[in-house]
């Protein structure tokens, strides 16, 4: 049934668009340097729990009436940048002492999962993948777009712990370092930054 999709170029493509840095890349690695693995860990799946919900989106044709229509793809575009700028003010008014729910890192799971619904990327990337490699002549469309896009959250997965792990490896054991006022701004002008890239880079 899928033996005549390109799998190679299909793995290809999508290794090197998930290693491109990208939102979730910078907010994962800053976030882990921040706060440690665990923390990071709950992100990640907050994340794949959000581009799940885009790729049966995507199966089911609702991202190309969202990518359609040029208000609505707006509308997500900017929540997206405002989400991320509400994280980089969140993170620079914080006191040097975590909360319990951040400690426990359930609140970055919600703010994954948040940041991939309103990130107008994924939207279209699952777009793309049905355009580009699945087979309108083979299985139903909808299904070839479930199987490749279960594929990409696996890579995808792997990718973002690999990024959580060496993110916290680098500053494990620096716990007070990672409470500063130093690392703080740090992360807050991180995430400004991701917000300006979010802007630039998903304009129509």
């Amino acid at each position: 049934m899928f033996g005549e999709l390109n799998w190679g170029a299909f793995l290809i493509a999508l290794t090197v668009v998930e290693l491109t840095p990208g939102p979730n890349m910078g907010w994962l690695a800053a976030l882990s340097a921040k706060s440690g693995k665990a923390v990071g860990m709950k992100a990640v799946g907050g994340v794949t729990l959000g581009l799940t919900i885009q790729m049966l989106a995507a199966a089911f044709g609702l991202s190309a009436i969202l990518a359609g229509s040029s208000v609505l793809y707006e509308v997500l575009r900017w929540g997206g940048v405002a989400f991320m700028l509400y994280l980089a003010w969140e993170s620079w008014v914080e006191s040097g002492q975590a909360a319990p729910a951040q400690t426990n890192g359930s609140e970055n799971f919600y703010r994954g999962l948040v940041a991939n619904l309103l990130n107008p990327k994924a939207l279209v990337f699952y777009i793309a993948v049905v355009s580009q490699f699945a087979d309108p002549h083979a299985s139903p469309i909808w299904l070839q777009t479930l199987v490749l896009g279960s594929v990409h959250l696996v890579i995808s997965l792997i990718i973002h712990v690999a990024v959580v792990l060496a993110a916290s490896h680098v500053t494990s054991g620096l716990d007070r370092w990672r409470q500063s006022l130093g690392i703080r701004v740090m992360f807050a002008l991180a995430l400004v930054l991701i917000a300006v890239w979010i802007a630039f880079s998903t304009r129509l």
